[in-house]
């Protein structure tokens, strides 16, 4: 049984194995080729003889450029940087001690310093430079390295403070500003007059205005903390800024008012404005406001809300 099962697999038919061997043949030709190129293909030899030569004469005219513009005899104090190395600069003059600061164009003369070169110290001098300490002379423009090495060791330079520029003390005296405190009357003040506070910002302003004209006026500060949306920590914040004035409330007459009417006021609602306006259908209108406590939806809770706000005239 195996060996039935391994040649039904491994036998081929006389077409697959011409395949087979034509595949290998290809195969083992791709292999070969790489390898007898060489033997066929004959490289090419480039002659860098040419390049070498344009290179030299290239490098050689460089070097005889370069040489050209050193050579060439420039103004020392306009191009000081273009002295040829070759040549060490020769400085005549007379040596001695001497301060920057103070010495005259003469005595920088007698130390050898060229025309072009006191111009440009006296100039720095005159508005308002100063040199601090001795190696400041390095910076002077026009002065060669040598001259600086030459001179450096005669520059004695008195010592001298600093001027600070004298300032009115009165310009810094700490002055106390007292910040003004804002107060609000919460009758009678303006969207404006309430984002003034801390805490307080255009939404919130509109919404206690908005709250002020549905009860008709406040008649006690803590009625501002029920204004939809203001967290209590920011009331308690700015209630004492609050003023109040209360002879501009609103009242409602309970009497005449009808149930829309009643109905629109935060306190009253469409539950106690119906009770109000069936009351008034079986017992008549009410003779005073403390009527309306007979109505059982009026505790007393709810009645010392809604009195500052209720009329019967």
């Amino acid at each position: 049984m195996p060996k039935t099962f391994l040649s039904s697999y491994l036998s081929f038919t006389k077409k697959e194995r011409r395949g087979i061997i034509a595949l290998t043949a290809v195969i083992l030709t791709c292999i070969i080729i790489p390898f007898c190129y060489s033997l066929f293909v004959k490289p090419i030899k480039k002659d860098n003889k040419a390049y070498k030569n344009e290179m030299a004469t290239l490098t050689l005219k460089q070097y005889d450029s370069s040489r050209r513009y050193a050579n060439k005899n420039y103004d020392d104090d306009r191009f000081p940087h273009y002295r040829d190395p070759s040549n060490r600069y020769t400085i005549k003059g007379e040596l001695f001690a001497f301060d920057p600061n103070t010495i005259s164009a003469n005595d920088w003369k007698r130390l050898g310093l060229r025309d072009k070169t006191i111009a440009t110290i006296q100039n720095y001098l005159s508005k308002g430079g100063h040199f601090y300490k001795p190696e400041d002379i390095a910076k002077i423009w026009g002065l060669h390295p040598e001259e600086v090495e030459r001179l450096l060791p005669y520059v004695t330079i008195k010592e001298m403070q600093r001027e600070k520029p004298a300032y009115s003390t009165a310009f810094y005296e700490k002055k106390e500003y007292k910040k003004e405190r804002i107060t609000v009357n919460i009758n009678t003040g303006d969207t404006t007059a309430f984002i003034a506070l801390p805490g307080i910002g255009s939404k919130l302003a509109s919404r206690i205005i908005a709250f002020r004209n549905k009860l008709g006026g406040f008649y006690k500060v803590e009625q501002v903390g029920e204004t939809f949306g203001l967290p209590d920590s920011t009331f308690q914040k700015i209630k004492d800024r609050f003023i109040i004035d209360t002879t501009a409330i609103r009242r409602l007459n309970i009497n005449n008012l009808s149930l829309d009417e009643l109905k629109q006021h935060p306190y009253i609602r469409y539950h106690l404005a119906n009770a109000i306006i069936q009351y008034r259908r079986q017992h008549g209108n009410f003779s005073k406001p403390e009527d309306i406590k007979k109505i059982m939806l009026v505790t007393d809770e709810v009645y010392t809300k809604l009195a500052p706000y209720l009329n019967v005239d």
